[in-house]
């Protein structure tokens, strides 16, 4: 597989970028993950990328974490937004230097208000291909075919759409860059005034504080719409003291936390299950991603497949 493109690229300059309100600024971190919820929903479809890999430039790479980055790219109409349906993931496909094609999903941290860019927050893993090659990997010129990245976006990729069945709680549980479809999700939950989703609770598993991923701006949505968000970070390798009420807890997120945030079972379609995270994450709390059976501890609490979704 390998993309093609003519399209001329360009970069939108953030002081012209169509995005709402942000926060205090925060030098370190892009604007992606420092808006106010931003609702700017787009019907499946209408996505820029199409079932075949068009390229296109890398504009900046932003180190937000010791082991984490956004990169930031450009569209092949620079006039238009993205124009992808939440939630809804792209496939990233580069041509390794030995001649080897990797592809890998990623859901975009920005939104349809920003026009001729999509940013994607993503992890550095030692033996990650597709990772390293982004992180090394240095801002583009259109000119610069050989060093663009192809994106492509494919049915499959559509996944459940807000809003969402519209329950009145919706459970989150998130791991590392697992987050990234629930800011997605988050974005038009807080964005809408009319929501029909009461309550949202992101149960967010990471290693440690420095490892949280976006967590000034979850930290401000849970803040500003606390009747409506409630955050609670999971760290299963926290060195330091975490104190009782903090919105941290040390450990791994298990049945005694879910049960404690979340609608029983027999509550039916008033609550919703996602989960999004590494392979052992779905293993344990509700089965293979590629399983429709929901296992493991969402299971044995009873909830079934229509509670229950796998990023």
């Amino acid at each position: 597989m390998s993309g093609t493109s003519s399209n001329v690229f360009c970069c939108i300059p953030n002081s012209k970028r169509n995005s709402s309100t942000v926060l205090t600024p925060q030098e370190h971190l892009p604007q992606s993950l420092t808006s106010s919820p931003i609702l700017s929903l787009i019907e499946p479809g209408h996505c820029q990328f199409t079932q075949d890999f068009t390229k296109v430039p890398l504009l900046e790479n932003i180190p937000v974490s010791p082991t984490a980055f956004v990169a930031r790219f450009g569209l092949p109409d620079a006039a238009q937004p993205l124009n992808l349906s939440t939630c809804a993931c792209i496939l990233a496909g580069v041509e390794m230097p030995d001649g080897e094609m990797v592809v890998r999903p990623y859901t975009p941290i920005s939104t349809n208000a920003d026009k001729g860019t999509f940013d994607l927050l993503i992890r550095k893993y030692p033996n990650g291909k597709m990772s390293s090659f982004l992180a090394d990997l240095k801002p583009s010129k259109e000119e610069e075919e050989s060093v663009m990245v192809g994106f492509k976006h494919i049915p499959f990729n559509v996944k459940i759409q807000y809003p969402f069945g519209s329950p009145k709680t919706l459970v989150m549980i998130a791991g590392g860059t697992g987050i990234t479809p629930m800011i997605q999700a988050l974005h038009a939950i807080l964005g809408d005034e009319d929501s029909p989703i009461e309550k949202t609770i992101l149960l967010y598993g990471s290693r440690n504080k420095e490892d949280i991923l976006g967590k000034e701006m979850l930290d401000h949505w849970s803040s500003t719409h606390k009747e409506k968000l409630t955050v609670v970070h999971v760290l299963s390798h926290e060195e330091g003291e975490v104190s009782e009420g903090s919105g941290f807890q040390k450990g791994f997120i298990d049945r005694k936390l879910i049960e404690s945030v979340t609608l029983p079972a027999s509550s039916g379609k008033d609550v919703k299950i996602f989960v999004c995270g590494p392979p052992i994450m779905y293993d344990i709390l509700c089965g293979p991603r590629n399983e429709e059976q929901v296992t493991g501890v969402l299971g044995e609490m009873g909830y079934v497949h229509d509670q229950v979704y796998k990023f």
